[in-house]
């Protein structure tokens, strides 16, 4: 994948999350993660009381989700309609949580964008990450944020690297990607729209859209269906 193609105009739909204003400032989805509890903040105090309840400091639920009475929230939080956040579900905070979008049992969230439709739905850590439309992540599947050195996590493409100046950096999953369970996605780990990832993968760098990644080094193209 090369640079180009990880800005976000290439990766993500920005009709189908109520971040699409904030995202637009950014070329590179990574930079929104520094702002994202501030952008939060602001934009639930704009929310309307019709639609949207406040829980506590800087939470907001909109009438039409639904939240286990178990789960944790943490603000800031926006959970927007027909969501749902599921039987011990951890919201660490700084997290928007998209309409239809699933959090599911025991998944854990930190400084995250889940655009509308996403499933995580079983067992996920997604730290430090931006999900795009309609993407999944398999049972057990995660998101490493911090490189075992502690180093600052640079995006690795195929023109060159970047750097991102951040200690955490995730993964970031275009619209409609499938991981597929117990995948690592390896910190500053980038996924081009409609791929997807084999069960049990350990995926480093940067995937290209319409790809299949079997193992690191044999990634294939989708064919088109005729």
């Amino acid at each position: 994948m090369k640079k180009e193609d990880m800005k976000i105009e290439k990766l993500y739909d920005l009709t189908h999350t109520m971040a699409g204003s904030y995202l637009s400032g950014f070329e590179y989805p990574w930079e929104a993660l520094e702002g994202l509890s501030s952008f939060l903040i602001e934009l639930g105090n704009t929310l309307p009381e019709a639609e949207f309840e406040k829980r506590g400091e800087n939470i907001w639920i909109h009438r039409e989700a639904k939240v286990a009475p178990t789960a944790f929230l943490n603000g800031p939080l926006i959970v927007c309609r027909e969501a749902e956040i599921r039987h011990c579900a951890f919201v660490r905070g700084s997290a928007l949580v998209g309409e239809g979008a699933v959090v599911g049992n025991s998944t854990e969230l930190k400084n995250v964008i889940l655009f509308d439709k996403v499933q995580v739905p079983h067992y996920n850590y997604v730290g430090d990450s931006i999900l795009g439309y309609k993407s999944h992540m398999g049972a057990g599947s995660i998101t490493s944020n911090v490189k075992s050195d502690k180093l600052l996590v640079k995006i690795h493409g195929e023109d060159g690297e970047i750097e991102t100046g951040r200690k955490k950096v995730g993964a970031m999953l275009g619209d409609q990607v499938e991981v597929g369970c117990g995948s690592v996605l390896n910190p500053g780990t980038v996924i081009g729209r409609e791929s997807n990832i084999y069960p049990l993968s350990s995926v480093r760098g940067c995937v290209n859209e319409k790809s299949i990644y079997k193992r690191q080094g044999e990634v294939a193209e989708k064919k088109e269906e005729r």
